[in-house]
C-alpha cells in the first residue's frame, strides 16, 4: 500500500485516496464542484484542479498561476462560477527580510508593507473563472480592490460576495461587500471595519500593538454575519441591507485566551455559532488555540457555552511544527450540511471531527492524522518534516477532502457518514 495513504492515527475515517497536485503539494483552501477539486497553493503560488471523480485514484488536471508576488491560497465555488483571491504574498515578504518570521500575525500589517505606492509587485484584488468546462477554468473578470489585495472571499452563490481586504488608510483587512448580480462586472458596495482601524480617519487603536485586529473572513447564513477578527474576537453582522451593514455583538475571550480567531461558523437552525481559533507558532509558543461554541439565540448577546477537548492520544505540542485548530468545514450548500457535525482541521494533529448535539458537552467522535510528508514545499528555513492539515471540505456524498502544506490532497471516508 502507498506509505501516505496510512494514517499515523486514525479512529473512524481512513483514508481513500491522495494526489501530490502534480509536484506542487502545497494546499490551503479547497472547493469541489462537479467531480473537481479547486485548491490554492501558499508556496507554489496559483491554484490547482485535481479531478476526483474516483477519490480512490485523483488525478492532476492542470496548474493555473497567478501574477509574480501574489498570493492565490484562498477561492469559493458555486455552480459554474470560481472566485480566486489575489494579495501580496507575505510569505515572499517576510523571507527577504523586511520583518522576522512570524511577524505577520503581530500587530497591524499596514506597518509593515508600504501601500502607498501605485506601483506593486503583486495583484490585489480577486479573480472570477468560468468553470462550466470544470477541467478548464476560463478568467472572465478581475475586481481590482488596491491595498494589499484580498485575503479570503465568502460566497455561496446569489448577489453578493463577502471579501477581507485591507485598502490604504486601514491598519489591516477590514468587511467589504461586492455586488456579485453580474459576476462579469464584480463592484466593492460598502465597507466595515471595529472602531480603530481608519487610520487615514483619524481612529487609533484601542488595542494593545502586540494583538491584530483584522479581519481573516466572515461566513454569511442570511441576513447574519459572523466575522472573525484574528486576536479581534467574533462579531455578528446585520448584513440585510448590502450598502449599510452594521455591527449588532462582539466578544473577544483574548486576553486571557491566547486568541486569533479565524473562523466563525453559524448554525442558524439551532442559534448557535462554531468558532475556530488559529495556531501560528511551532510548538504552541502562541498559546494553546481553542474551538468555542457560543449560543447566538439572542445575536445581540453572544455567550460562549463551551470548548472542544484538543487531540491527546500524542504529544502534539512538542511534536513540531503547528498543533491546534486552523479552518472549519463551513456547510455549503453545494456540500454536506450539519449542525451537529463539525470537521475542523488541526495542523499536526491532522483531521478532527466533533459531535456538538449536545452544544455543552462537545465530543470527538472521529480523527485521521495522515503520515509526515517526503518532502517540504515549504521554503522556509528550518521548518520541521511534519503533516499539518489546513483545510477541509466535505461533500453531499459525505466524502472528506483535507489539504496538507506540504503532503498534497487527502480524500477521506468516515464511518456511517
Amino acid at each position: 500500500m502507498n506509505s501516505l495513504l496510512t494514517p499515523d492515527f486514525a479512529r473512524n475515517i481512513r483514508i481513500l485516496g491522495h494526489s501530490d497536485q502534480g509536484g506542487r503539494a502545497d494546499g490551503i483552501q479547497i472547493m469541489v464542484s462537479g467531480g473537481y477539486a479547486y485548491l490554492g497553493h501558499v508556496f507554489n503560488n496559483g491554484f490547482s484542479v485535481i479531478d476526483v471523480r474516483d477519490p480512490k485514484n485523483p488525478v492532476f488536471v492542470k496548474h493555473i498561476p497567478q501574477p509574480e508576488g501574489t498570493w492565490s491560497q484562498h477561492l469559493q465555488t458555486h455552480g459554474d462560477i470560481l472566485i480566486v483571491n489575489n494579495m501580496c504574498d507575505m510569505l515572499k515578504v517576510e523571507t527577504s527580510g523586511a520583518f522576522d518570521p512570524g511577524e505577520y500575525y503581530k500587530g497591524s500589517v499596514a506597518d509593515k508593507v508600504d501601500l502607498s505606492g501605485g506601483d506593486k509587485p503583486y495583484s490585489a484584488g480577486m479573480r472570477v473563472y468560468d468553470i462550466s468546462d470544470r477541467a478548464n477554468p476560463r478568467e472572465i473578470a478581475f475586481l481590482d480592490v488596491p491595498g494589499l489585495g484580498v485575503h479570503r472571499v465568502f460566497w455561496d452563490g446569489g448577489d453578493w460576495a463577502y471579501i477581507s481586504a485591507l485598502p490604504p488608510g486601514f491598519s489591516d483587512d477590514i468587511f467589504m461587500i461586492v455586488d456579485f448580480r453580474n459576476p462579469e462586472k464584480p463592484e466593492v458596495v460598502s465597507k466595515l471595519w471595529k472602531e480603530g482601524m481608519h487610520t487615514a480617519g483619524g481612529e487609533k487603536p484601542r488595542w494593545d500593538p502586540k494583538y491584530r485586529y483584522a479581519l481573516h473572513h466572515a461566513i454569511i447564513k442570511g441576513d447574519l454575519g459572523a466575522a472573525a477578527w484574528r486576536d479581534g474576537g467574533m462579531s455578528l453582522i446585520d448584513v440585510s441591507d448590502r450598502y449599510n451593514p452594521r455591527f449588532i455583538s462582539h466578544d473577544n475571550p483574548c486576553p486571557p485566551f491566547a486568541g486569533h480567531t479565524h473562523n466563525t461558523l453559524p448554525l442558524p437552525g439551532r442559534g448557535l455559532l462554531f468558532v475556530v481559533e488559529e495556531s501560528q507558532a511551532d510548538n504552541c509558543e502562541d498559546g494553546i488555540k481553542r474551538n468555542w461554541v457560543y449560543d447566538i439565540s439572542v445575536p445581540e448577546n453572544p455567550v460562549t457555552i463551551a470548548t472542544t477537548l484538543p487531540p491527546g492520544e500524542e504529544d502534539y505540542k512538542h511534536k513540531g511544527g503547528q498543533f491546534g485548530p486552523h479552518n472549519v468545514h463551513e456547510n455549503r450548500s453545494e456540500g454536506f450540511q450539519s449542525e451537529e457535525l463539525m470537521f475542523v482541521t488541526y495542523q499536526n494533529a491532522g483531521l478532527r471531527v466533533y459531535d456538538i448535539s449536545n452544544p455543552f458537552r462537545p465530543e470527538e467522535v472521529a480523527a485521521c492524522v495522515p503520515p509526515a510528508p517526503t518532502r517540504l514545499m515549504d521554503y522556509r528555513p528550518n521548518r520541521p518534516l511534519v503533516v499539518d492539515t489546513t483545510d477541509v471540505y466535505v461533500d453531499k456524498q459525505g466524502l472528506i477532502y483535507t489539504t496538507d502544506m506540504n503532503a498534497g490532497l487527502y480524500i477521506m471516508e468516515m464511518d456511517g457518514l
